[in-house]
């Protein structure tokens, strides 16, 4: 088999993964995506291993070896991803991607005092009347 076919297949295992941590909100999406751009890296170190292999009559199969370390680093990641999602998801309530970057700069888009920039409008002082802002 030519290593093109591989490769090909590689490149678009990544390009979707790689759309999915760009387009989605939901955060258990965006980590199968990262799963996807990690298997994909995953055929390329077998098949690149199988090919030079061939080429250079090695048995060591140092690409194969490296798969496996990835394949074991993603299981730990999705494991870790997936609690911190799920705790993120009991305290707040939500695991949209956009919302809890809004929440952690502080902007909550429901709140009326604050304004346009996000930051919390200044409470009037105790003897000053509250500015009508039209």
């Amino acid at each position: 088999m030519h290593l093109a076919y591989p490769a090909v297949l590689a490149a678009l295992l990544f390009c979707t993964g790689l759309y999915g941590v760009l387009a989605r909100r939901n955060a258990i999406l965006v980590l199968m995506s990262v799963e996807l751009m990690l298997n994909a890296v995953n055929l390329n170190l077998v098949a690149f291993d199988a090919w030079l292999s061939r080429a250079a009559e090695d048995t060591l199969h140092s690409g194969q070896a490296l798969a496996l370390f990835t394949i074991a680093i993603a299981a730990a990641e999705i494991g870790i991803g997936l609690a911190i999602v799920l705790a993120v998801y009991r305290n707040r309530g939500t695991s949209d991607v956009d919302r809890l970057r809004d929440t952690a700069e502080g902007h909550d888009p429901d709140d009326p005092d604050s304004d346009a920039t996000g930051l919390a409008l200044p409470a009037p002082a105790a003897g000053e009347k509250a500015e009508a802002t039209a």
